[in-house]
């Protein structure tokens, strides 16, 4: 099993903390995040991860070398020159796995009680999704199939396909066709579509993991430097199909911020890691 570790950030909303250290090597009950991370993910099966790095990388490549790759294969895609986004550090850390096999795509800031051998196993680049409330969804096909992103706070919606297109609504949200309590999106609204029904369209949090199918990156191909991941799999979704695999018992904490540190600690230890 292949995994990637985006941990390239800066970690601005963790400062004073980022400002002597990258946030991978922040300490969760005494275990930097990247460390939690890897022991999860060895602990799952898998063999290979390659890590982006970019602020102080230099100290996130000593402290992994320093502990024997914990038992691993460990490779670094260095962005130390330039950060590359997500689509960008996937393309250019993919390069580094020795195998074609799929790849289990995670932030090093987050903490998930997600199953990720399940998510590991789904047969298409699939996203780990959850409909928690926040203002920027993806949106999917009944049948949990990729078809656009929507911020519900502007009405802006992107999306290769022109039926889900045609329900932008940029500066009137107002107008979006949204049932907030069941998030959902309706295109019986508007005058005439030719999209599969049923024509409702679900509206789901990207938790920040995923497993990637290499291939897609031939795909990739005409993408250079930085770019978002999303951005490429909506201009392709429209092509291959990207899937959403939704866990209604999703637990996720995005240890973004310091008073994230506490409930991390007590994350960890409820998960028993």
């Amino acid at each position: 099993m292949n995994a990637l570790i985006f941990a390239a950030g800066l970690g601005t909303r963790l400062k004073p903390l980022t400002d002597t250290m990258p946030k991978a090597l922040v300490p969760v009950n005494g275990k930097p995040l990247v460390q939690i991370l890897i022991e999860r993910l060895k602990c799952i099966g898998v063999t290979e991860v390659v890590i982006n790095v970019h602020h102080f990388a230099q100290q996130i490549i000593d402290y992994v070398e320093d502990n024997d790759s914990f038992g691993i294969n460990i490779h670094f895609s260095d962005e130390t020159s330039m950060l590359l986004e997500t689509g960008g550090g996937l393309k250019k850390a993919s390069r580094l796995f020795s195998n074609d096999e799929p790849i289990l795509v995670h932030n090093v800031d987050i903490l998930s009680n997600a199953d990720l051998q399940a998510l590991y196993a789904q047969p298409a680049t699939t996203l780990l999704v959850s409909a928690r409330h926040t203002q920027r969804y993806l949106l999917f096909s009944h049948t949990n199939r990729l078809v656009g992103w929507v911020n519900i706070a502007t009405g802006q919606v992107k999306s290769p396909f022109p039926e889900i297109k045609a329900l932008d609504c940029e500066g009137h949200p107002d107008l979006l066709p949204l049932n907030r309590e069941n998030l959902t999106v309706s295109l019986d609204s508007l005058p005439s579509t030719h999209f599969p029904q049923p024509s409702t369209l679900h509206l789901y949090a990207f938790s920040g993991i995923q497993v990637f199918h290499p291939s897609l990156l031939p795909l990739m191909d005409a993408w250079e430097g930085k770019f978002s991941i999303i951005d490429f799999y909506l201009s392709i979704c429209n092509q291959v199909a990207i899937y959403a695999l939704p866990d209604a018992r999703l637990h996720l904490l995005d240890v973004g911020k310091l008073d994230t540190i506490a409930k991390a600690e007590a994350f960890v230890e409820n998960e028993n890691w």
